[in-house]
């Protein structure tokens, strides 16, 4: 059971963990054993989440989520195959947590009269000065 917020618990039976091959540092270990993970988890067809969270994460503009919807995530920052699936198991409540975060709906606003007023005499005085850098000041 992987424990999201303490409201949103997902059961192991969803997750699917592949034990793969990990490249990088391990001497003759490294051929031998699978200590990284590939953890996938069917977002589109989770039945743990709400459906406000399924489509902030669908939404979401991230790479390691396929057209199919199931978000995959690999592990192999360590050598050992039980770390790296603790790992995976943390980034992907990570992300979770992330879209669990509402976004606030932008308000627009018109910039007020003053602030206008305040632009446009910036720009004149900005122009008065460049304006007297172009006199010819060659003494006649």
């Amino acid at each position: 059971m992987l424990d999201i917020d303490g409201k949103i618990e997902i059961p192991d039976d969803e997750l699917v963990e592949r034990f793969v091959r990990s490249a990088g540092p391990g001497g003759q270990n490294v051929n031998k054993v699978a200590s990284a993970v590939e953890l996938r988890f069917d977002v589109r067809s989770s039945p743990s989440l709400t459906d406000a969270l399924r489509e902030r994460l669908l939404a979401r503009r991230d790479r390691r989520l396929t057209d199919d919807g199931v978000l995959v995530i690999q592990a192999n920052r360590f050598r050992d195959q039980a770390k790296n699936r603790d790992d995976a198991r943390a980034r992907l409540a990570e992300v979770i947590r992330a879209a669990l975060v509402v976004p606030k709906k932008r308000i627009a606003t018109k910039p007020s009269r003053a602030a206008k007023q305040r632009r446009i005499d910036a720009k004149k005085t900005r122009s008065t000065i460049k304006r007297s850098r172009g006199r010819d000041w060659s003494g006649e």
